[in-house]
C-alpha cells in the first residue's frame, strides 16, 4: 500500500528535486537523489501504517475496509506501530543526512504526515491534510536540493494539495453513510453528494490553474514548454475524467488508484524531462 501510494508523490519529489538541481545550478551530488527517493518512500510508509494502525477499530466496524490487513488479523496492531517508528526513524536519519535544516524539519513534516489519520475525528478539511501530507513531497525535495524555498515549489505543493484533496473526496463518497453513522467528519457525510462532487471538481480546476501558472513561471523554451503543455494536458484529462467515471460508486477505486496513478507518472515524467532538456541538449552539442 505505501508503494501505491508513493506513485502518487513521487513523481511530484522527483521534479521538484530537478527544479532544485536547476535552481543550484546542476551542482548537487548524486547520491542526495537516491536520499530523496528513500526519505519520500519511508515517509509515505509510515504514514500508511500510522495510518491504519490508527484506524483499526474504525476499519473492522466499515464493511468496505474490514478485509484490511488488522481487521482480519493477518497483521496485529503492535507489529504496524513498530514498523511506524522503525520507517520514522529511518525517514528523520535520512533528511539529517541531507542536510541539518531538513533533519530539524523532518520531525515537523511528520507531524503532518501521521497526524492526518486523526483528523477525520474533528474536521471535514481532514481531505486537505493529506493533500498538504503529499504536497510537501515536491518541497521537501527542492528544499534538500536547495536548502531554500521557491514561489514556484510552493505553487506545485500547494497544486498537489489541492489535486490529491479532491480525488480523496471523491474516494469518502463510498463510506458517506458509514462516516455519518459513525460521528466521522468529511465532506461527503459534513454536506452530501452533490456539494462534495461540486468541491472535489473545484479544487482539481484550481490544481490545473496553478500547475499552468507553473508552467509559465518556469519560462521553459520551445521543446521543453511542448513537453510541459504534453504533461499538463495529459495530467488535465486524466485527473477530470475520474469525475465522469466516478459517478458509478462502485468504479471510484479505479477512478482513485488507476486514473490518479497515471496522471501522476504521465505528468510527472515529462515534466522532469522538459527540465532536463535544454541542459541535457546542451551537453550533446
Amino acid at each position: 500500500m505505501a508503494w501505491t501510494h508513493s506513485v502518487f508523490a513521487l513523481p511530484f519529489a522527483l521534479w521538484g528535486f530537478v527544479l532544485g538541481l536547476q535552481a543550484a545550478q546542476w551542482s548537487i551530488p548524486l547520491h542526495t537523489l537516491v536520499l530523496v527517493i528513500a526519505a519520500a518512500i519511508s515517509a509515505r510508509t509510515a504514514a500508511m501504517a500510522f495510518n491504519r494502525y490508527a484506524d483499526r477499530a474504525i476499519d473492522a466496524r466499515n464493511p468496505r475496509t474490514a478485509s484490511r490487513e488488522i481487521p482480519r488479523g493477518e497483521i496485529k496492531p503492535h507489529q504496524a506501530l513498530l514498523l511506524v517508528v522503525g520507517a520514522s526513524a529511518t525517514f528523520i536519519l535520512i533528511a539529517a543526512a541531507i542536510s541539518p535544516l531538513c533533519g530539524w524539519l523532518s520531525p515537523i513534516a511528520l507531524f503532518v504526515l501521521l497526524g492526518y489519520s486523526y483528523t477525520k475525528r474533528f474536521t471535514y478539511l481532514s481531505h486537505y491534510v493529506l493533500g498538504m501530507a503529499l504536497g510537501l513531497a515536491p518541497i521537501g525535495a527542492y528544499l534538500a536540493a536547495t536548502g531554500t524555498f521557491s514561489l514556484t515549489i510552493i505553487l506545485v505543493g500547494i497544486a498537489v494539495m489541492l489535486w490529491v484533496a479532491g480525488f480523496d473526496i471523491l474516494y469518502a463518497l463510498q463510506d458517506e453513510e458509514f462516516d455519518r453513522k459513525e460521528g466521522l467528519y468529511s465532506i461527503p457525510a459534513a454536506f452530501g453528494e452533490e456539494k462534495a462532487r461540486l468541491l472535489a471538481l473545484s479544487s482539481h480546476l484550481l490544481a490545473i490553474i496553478l500547475l499552468a501558472v507553473v508552467g509559465y513561471l518556469l519560462n521553459y523554451s520551445s521543446i521543453s514548454l511542448a513537453l510541459y503543455s504534453v504533461g499538463w494536458l495529459s495530467f488535465s484529462g486524466f485527473i477530470l475524467y475520474q469525475h465522469r467515471v466516478s459517478q458509478d460508486k462502485a468504479k471510484i477505486n479505479r477512478a482513485f488508484f488507476t486514473y490518479n496513478g497515471i496522471a501522476s507518472l504521465v505528468y510527472g515524467g515529462l515534466v522532469v524531462m522538459a527540465s532536463l532538456w535544454e541542459p541535457l541538449s546542451g551537453l550533446l552539442r
